[in-house]
């Protein structure tokens, strides 16, 4: 685990040389095709040498859910053991690693009818309306949804619609128990400081912005029925280059905007990574992190 721009790939690559490991990739963004240069993926040489499940296997059209991520990363990962290998889960989309780690409530499936009925409503009154709605009837979960975030409002609605049980209710009856669930060893990739991320932030969004980012959301906008309002879209970069693109602001202002969000999404991830338990947290920087984190392998392979 780790926060964005913190070095995971290289670290990981690295892991496979000394192992019997096989990369499955837990980024919420690199499922997409065509969203290569603002999401950091492997080129293709790096994933020739070291092959990465779960990278480009969703349109940037289509949604992708924790519950996707979760039965498809265990379907990848019985695929690993029966090889007689060992997964190695590297990315930065710490609500997947929970939820594979520690389970998933098994929610009702997606209904259009539902959801088409939901997106009308919000047409005619806006996404904050539809925030109060939900207030309204699942006042714990509207409390962590933000009144603009469509997505999330519109699946805690349309769960509730469908079943008639609140979102919350659902997560607060799940047990936390996952089927034969393998024994994890959790490791973080965290510099020292928060300067040191910040300036590894700046730089990588640097070489993306020189090396043909733009080009590539204006590609993607061209995609027929990709929008703005797409969760790919929304990821970070993806979103301030594409109202660059709509003439909302500058190509530095965006850049700016990026910069900024890209940063704000690198706390949260330490944030996130604070609360872990049983985490082991390394400097990507020292000279010794893949020994240490070698040894470290050593140990809970022999347990």
């Amino acid at each position: 685990m780790g926060p964005t721009a913190s070095g995971k790939t290289d670290v990981a690559i690295s892991l496979c040389r000394r192992f019997p490991l096989d990369i499955i990739s837990v980024d919420s963004a690199l499922v997409y095709r065509g969203m290569d240069i603002g999401t950091a993926k492997p080129d293709a040489a790096t994933l020739r040498r070291a092959p990465h499940r779960l990278i480009d296997i969703r349109d940037p059209e289509q949604s992708y859910s924790v519950g996707n991520f979760v039965r498809d990363a265990r379907a990848e990962m019985d695929a690993i053991f029966a090889k007689r290998r060992v997964p190695l889960l590297v990315g930065g989309t710490m609500m997947y690693f929970r939820a594979l780690i520690e389970g998933i409530a098994e929610l009702p499936p997606a209904d259009a009818e539902i959801r088409a009925g939901i997106d009308a409503d919000a047409q005619q009154t806006g996404w904050p309306a539809m925030h109060e709605k939900l207030q309204s009837v699942d006042p714990q979960t509207a409390k962590r949804i933000k009144p603009n975030d469509r997505q999330r409002i519109q699946r805690a609605l349309e769960v509730y619609l469908a079943s008639g049980k609140p979102l919350s209710a659902w997560h607060e009856s799940h047990d936390g128990q996952v089927k034969k669930n393998p024994r994890f060893v959790k490791f973080a990739l965290q510099p020292a400081t928060r300067e040191v991320l910040h300036e590894r932030i700046e730089t990588r969004l640097n070489f993306m912005l020189n090396n043909g980012f733009v080009e590539e959301v204006k590609v993607l906008r061209e995609r027929k029925g990709l929008t703005p309002e797409h969760p790919s879209m929304r990821a970070v970069g993806y979103r301030q280059l594409w109202q660059h693109l709509d003439g909302d602001c500058s190509l530095e202002q965006a850049a700016g905007k990026a910069l900024a969000a890209t940063r704000q999404l690198a706390k949260r991830q330490v944030t996130w990574l604070r609360s872990e338990q049983g985490l082991k947290s390394f400097d990507p920087l020292e000279a010794n992190t893949i020994d240490a984190i070698s040894g470290c392998l050593i140990d809970f392979f022999d347990a």
